[in-house]
């Protein structure tokens, strides 16, 4: 027998390789380190543009403010079949790399949601269109802000003008 044909048993290898020899993909530790979080999104998201609010008394977000954010879409040219809104005070354990695996998107703007929140691995100030991982994302004040402030709802508009190629 010669050195390079060698064959060992799975207890010699087991043997030799205690400390660094370590199985990856197990259907335990898969299903305990990528948990998917149950959620609700409010339309369709046909285009891929997912919308984060965070209202802790309401379904999704309050009426007056729903018909600001629809008023917004339809400056955009798209409607609620068209993006998909998602309160995150309704979820827990929700982060960025579902945009990634389990939800189609394309863009995520984050009305009064903290970058942090959803644990993207970088930090952006509001009104900067920011790309990462092949999406584009967008932070801005919540929309009662935005309603209240015409200055905040130009700067909204100037991104939104870039994001949406108007």
């Amino acid at each position: 027998m010669s050195l390079d044909n060698i064959q060992l048993t799975s207890s010699i290898i087991e043997g030799l390789f205690k400390k660094t020899l370590v199985e990856l993909k197990t259907k335990q530790q898969t299903k305990a380190t990528n948990p998917i979080p149950a959620f609700n999104m409010l339309g369709q998201n046909k285009k891929g543009v997912i919308i984060l609010v965070h209202y802790d008394a309401a379904a999704f977000l309050p009426e007056n403010e729903l018909n600001f954010l629809i008023g917004i879409l339809s400056a955009c040219q798209l409607t609620l079949e068209d993006a998909g809104i998602i309160n995150m005070a309704k979820i827990t354990a929700f982060n960025y790399y579902f945009f990634e695996k389990e939800i189609v998107a394309e863009k995520i703007i984050l009305f009064g949601v903290a970058p942090a929140k959803i644990e993207l691995p970088l930090s952006f100030p509001p009104y900067q269109v920011q790309a990462y991982n092949n999406l584009t994302y967008l932070a801005a004040p919540a929309l009662i802000v935005l309603m209240q402030d015409k200055a905040e709802k130009l700067k909204l508009w100037n991104c939104l003008k870039v994001i949406f190629g108007m």
